[in-house]
């Protein structure tokens, strides 16, 4: 606890091993440590402290709703956690990971996306903001047919993995078959050191924490859509001779924005 006042940002950006050995502890006693003041684990400690980054306040533990929550108590924790998202983001990208996805996009002959459950909704954006750029982007919704799109791809293809948890069965089998197949993967997930962000060769980590088990986590899908709009924006200042072909290309079509 004296290491975490007198230096959270070490605490944020090292590992349970790193924060015990400086603390002259074991491991699981930093896990215990966490769990202590509130929080489910080392790894929850860390995003909130990213989340803290670049505010007034520092960290407080997460607030859990009841079951007999009022209307206006859900609504708050919902926008709450949505404005925490975004706060963490900035503190938990790595800034040389997204310049590599956008650089990995860009190179790429195709880019295909992928997600599961709510996952799939932003990895549907993702492939039509890319499409108005120019990109060559297809979605798969079918896990079947994500995997044998994704047998034929090779070394200048690119997936975009979605996964809050890095954790999903389907995600990761798609991942796996497109990294298998040769194609640079990029993972936008909420952790690191998660299955999908360790197959990734690029790893967007959003730094965002689920709501609780009674609400789905659409804080986090707020972050992951902010970080792939981040990526298509710096694409399209890279690349303006595409994004002007592709507008070009789409003068014709109703406004849709």
């Amino acid at each position: 606890m004296t290491l975490l006042l007198s230096d959270p940002l070490f605490v944020g950006t090292s590992t349970t091993a790193e924060v015990a050995a400086r603390a002259g502890v074991s491991a699981p006693s930093v896990v215990r440590a966490s769990r202590a003041i509130g929080f489910d684990g080392f790894t929850e400690l860390k995003l909130q402290i990213a989340r803290a980054r670049g505010t007034t306040e520092f960290f407080a533990p997460p607030a859990a709703l009841t079951d007999d929550a009022s209307t206006a108590a859900v609504l708050e924790t919902s926008v709450r956690a949505g404005a925490d998202a975004l706060t963490a983001l900035s503190g938990a990208v790595s800034l040389a990971a997204l310049d590599e996805a956008v650089d990995a996009v860009r190179r790429a002959e195709q880019v295909i996306a992928f997600g599961a459950g709510p996952s799939a909704t932003v990895a549907a954006d993702a492939v039509f903001r890319l499409r108005a750029l120019g990109v060559r982007t297809a979605g798969i919704p079918d896990h079947e047919s994500a995997m044998i799109a994704m047998r034929l791809l090779d070394v200048h293809d690119v997936v975009i993995a979605v996964s809050s948890t890095g954790r999903t069965a389907s995600t990761l089998a798609v991942a796996d078959a497109a990294s298998s197949a040769g194609a640079t993967l990029i993972a936008v997930t909420n952790q690191y050191k998660t299955p999908l962000s360790d197959l990734a060769d690029i790893a967007l980590v959003v730094g965002g924490a689920p709501l609780p088990t009674q609400m789905a986590a659409a804080g986090s899908r707020l972050a992951q859509l902010v970080v792939l709009d981040a990526l298509c924006a710096a694409l399209a200042f890279r690349d303006p001779d595409r994004v002007g072909r592709a507008e070009r290309a789409g003068i014709d079509l109703p406004d849709i924005s």
